[in-house]
């Protein structure tokens, strides 16, 4: 089974880059999930897509699956320019600020 070596990108609702720094090792699901007939809960008899372990940096994550015979996919991040605006969140209040506030 090949595990993929990633690192997250920021959900919808994340304007920070909190959990995005490290790098993740992850297995994917190796069979379909059922649902319990009684209870509706779902299932699967696959315990590896549970596993998802965290490194600081790429070569770790890649240094731990070649130590436990891992064989890995690894997806390079898309690189993204840093919006950083000069004034910051506090310029939209300033009491300097020219022209009005709007929406």
């Amino acid at each position: 089974m090949r595990a993929r070596i990633y690192r997250p990108a920021r959900t919808a609702m994340q304007s920070g880059t909190a959990r995005t720094r490290d790098w993740v090792l992850d297995f994917p699901q190796s069979s379909a999930r059922e649902v319990d007939p009684l209870m509706g809960w779902t299932s699967s008899d696959d315990t590896q897509a549970q596993v998802r372990l965290r490194f600081e940096t790429k070569e770790a994550a890649l240094e731990y699956a070649r130590d436990h015979g891992i064989e890995v996919d690894v997806f390079e991040p898309k690189s993204r320019k840093p919006n950083i605006r000069p004034g910051g969140y506090g310029e939209n209040f300033a009491t300097s600020r020219r022209g009005a506030w709007t929406h």
